[in-house]
C-alpha cells in the first residue's frame, strides 16, 4: 500500500501498536543486566540500528521472491538468513565493538535490543494495512499474536547468537569465530522452522507453535543466568583489567 494513501491516525495507531510491546520487552530484558546497566545512549542506538535493518532486509527478501529461485522451505531459509545475517552484521559494525561491551551478558542484551528494534518497525509495517482499512479487531488480534510469538522469535534467534558469543567471551579469537558461526546457524534454523510452521500449518496450531517459542525463551533465561555467572580468568584480568601504577 502506498504511504500516501495511509491516514495519519492509522500511522499513529500502527506505530503505537508496533513499538509499545517492543519497548516493554526491551525493559524486561534490560532488567536481566540490572547489576551493571548499559549506557542508555548505546541502548537507544542499538534499538535504532535494529530498525535500520528492516529497510535493508525487505528489498532483499523481495528480490529472493522475484528471482524465482527460492520456493517453499528454501524461501524461508533464505529469508531467515537475510534477517539474521543483516542484524548481526549491523551489530558488529555499530554496537559490539563499543567499550561498553565489557562483560559476557552484554552480548545477548545488545543483540536482543537490535532484535526488538527490528521487530518494532516490522510489526508497525505489518499492522498498517489492516488498521488503515478499519479492521481494528483483526489488528488487535494480529498485534497480540506478534507480541507473544513473532517478536519473541526475533529475540530468541538473536539471543542465541549473543549467548554463544557470551560463552566464548573469554576465549581465543578462533574459538569466538567458531562459537559465533554456530550461533548464527542455530538462529537461522530457529527462524526458518518458525516461519515455515506458521505459514504451512493451520490456525489451530499457531498457539502450539508460540508455546514452543515460549519454551525457548525459558531456556534462554536459564542460559543467561549461566552467562552472568561466568568469571574472568586470571590471565584476562592481568591483560585487560590491571592498570600499571603511575610513575
Amino acid at each position: 500500500m502506498p504511504f500516501a494513501s495511509l491516514s495519519p491516525l492509522a500511522v499513529v495507531v500502527a506505530f503505537a501498536a508496533g513499538f509499545i510491546p517492543a519497548l516493554i520487552w526491551l525493559v524486561f530484558w534490560l532488567f536481566e543486566d540490572r547489576r551493571r546497566p548499559e549506557p542508555r545512549r548505546l541502548v537507544i542506538r542499538t534499538f535504532l540500528v535494529g530498525m535500520v535493518a528492516v529497510p535493508i532486509v525487505l528489498p532483499l527478501e523481495k528480490l529472493a521472491v522475484d528471482s524465482g529461485i527460492s520456493t517453499g522451505f528454501f524461501l524461508f531459509l533464505v529469508w531467515a538468513s537475510i534477517e539474521e545475517l543483516t542484524k548481526f552484521a549491523l551489530a558488529l559494525l555499530f554496537v559490539l565493538r563499543s567499550k561498553a561491551v565489557d562483560e559476557p551478558i552484554d552480548l545477548p542484551i545488545y543483540l536482543i535490543s537490535i532484535a526488538l528494534g527490528f521487530a518494532a518497525l516490522e510489526n508497525t509495517l505489518f499492522l498498517l494495512t489492516p488498521i488503515n482499512d478499519g479492521k481494528l479487531l483483526e489488528s488487535i488480534v494480529t498485534g497480540n499474536l506478534r507480541f507473544i510469538g513473532a517478536s519473541l522469535i526475533h529475540v530468541l534467534s538473536s539471543a542465541v547468537i549473543g549467548g554463544m558469543l557470551a560463552f566464548a567471551f573469554y576465549r581465543e579469537r578462533a574459538e569466538k569465530l567458531w562459537y559465533g558461526t554456530i550461533g548464527v546457524i542455530l538462529a537461522i534454523t530457529l527462524q526458518t522452522i518458525f516461519n515455515f510452521l506458521i505459514i504451512s500449518t493451520g490456525a489451530s496450531n499457531v498457539l502450539t507453535i508460540f508455546l514452543g517459542v515460549w519454551v525457548g525463551i525459558i531456556f534462554l533465561l536459564l542460559a543467561l543466568e549461566r552467562v552472568k555467572a561466568l568469571k574472568q580468568p586470571r590471565w584476562w584480568e592481568k591483560m585487560f583489567t590491571t592498570r600499571k601504577p603511575q610513575l
